[in-house]
């Protein structure tokens, strides 16, 4: 920068023709004029300017080298007005990160309207369900379902989530409803191995099938296998075709806060705002309450959120 620095003032004493002049316009003292002009020569080995008492004049060499420079800045400035302009519109590519299930049926489909509404944004989804390091994997945005811990990411409420446990008519019509969790010690339990924490996992289950994956173990449900514990979205399209019921409701843990998390930083690109402005909206009219939705960037932060 003080490079490109030397080369305006330099500019600005070839258009002036005056030290004097030039360190008015740039607002500096003569001094600090003539230091920089002095400084660029020095490191060129060339004179780039011959002095009198009364005005400056460019050298050959200084009149060769002036055009360059002014082309070096407009440059510059072009660079400047580009990064300016992506910051303005969105564009490029977006990295979203949500948890595979929950990104499926809510998040994809925000994506897919943003892209309608953005032409010049591409996006890619990833869909996992481990956390996703959002420095270390290249992501701008993510969806998190989970009381997070105190981090250099900003964190915006939009919702809550149960996990809820469910099995499938014929499985209860066979084997009797739980009612309280000491009765699951009489059920086949399935259980999802890498995804629930083992704080979260039911006492005194016992399960007769894992599996690594939450759509398979809703699968494995649905056919009779025996009770699993699934987030309540996971499992409302399938209690609402009747494919699975709802069991031990008064046993249901509290709430899980539903984030949508970016990394902290004053220049957000335009691209991610845009989207975390309509996620942010999207996931509350589902999960929230709209009517207690704020400009979603003013109560973000990285304190530690319940």
């Amino acid at each position: 920068m003080d490079r490109l620095d030397s080369l305006l003032v330099f500019v600005a004493v070839a258009e002036e023709g005056s030290f004097v002049s030039a360190a008015r316009r740039l607002h500096r003292s003569p001094a600090a004029v003539t230091r920089a002009v002095a400084a660029l020569e020095d490191r060129l080995a060339t004179r780039l300017l011959n002095r009198t008492t009364r005005a400056v004049a460019l050298t050959d060499a200084g009149a060769r080298f002036v055009d360059r420079c002014r082309r070096a800045l407009a440059e510059f400035e072009a660079l400047e007005l580009s990064a300016a302009s992506e910051q303005a519109e969105p564009r490029g590519l977006l990295t979203v990160t949500a948890p595979e299930i929950f990104g499926r049926l809510h998040v994809l489909p925000i994506a897919q309207a943003f892209l309608a509404e953005h032409a010049g944004v591409r996006i890619s989804l990833l869909l996992l369900d481990r956390v996703v390091g959002l420095v270390d994997e290249g992501v701008d945005v993510g969806v998190r379902i989970a009381h997070l811990p105190d981090s250099s990411l900003r964190a915006i409420h939009v919702g809550d989530v149960r996990r809820v446990a469910c099995a499938s008519p014929a499985y209860l019509a066979t084997r009797g409803t739980p009612k309280m969790l000491k009765h699951l010690a009489a059920h086949d339990v399935i259980t999802v191995d890498g995804v629930s924490p083992a704080g979260e996992r039911w006492p005194k289950a016992r399960s007769r099938l894992t599996v690594n994956t939450m759509q398979a173990a809703l699968d494995a449900a649905v056919a009779g296998g025996g009770i699993v514990r699934v987030f309540s979205y996971q499992a409302q399209g399938y209690e609402q075709a009747g494919a699975l019921r709802r069991v031990l409701g008064a046993h249901e843990p509290a709430p899980i806060p539903i984030h949508v998390i970016h990394l902290a930083g004053r220049h957000l690109p335009a691209k991610a705002r845009a989207f975390i402005d309509k996620a942010v909206v999207s996931l509350r009219s589902k999960f929230g309450r709209l009517s207690s939705a704020k400009a979603p960037f003013k109560e973000s932060g990285p304190r530690r959120r319940r």
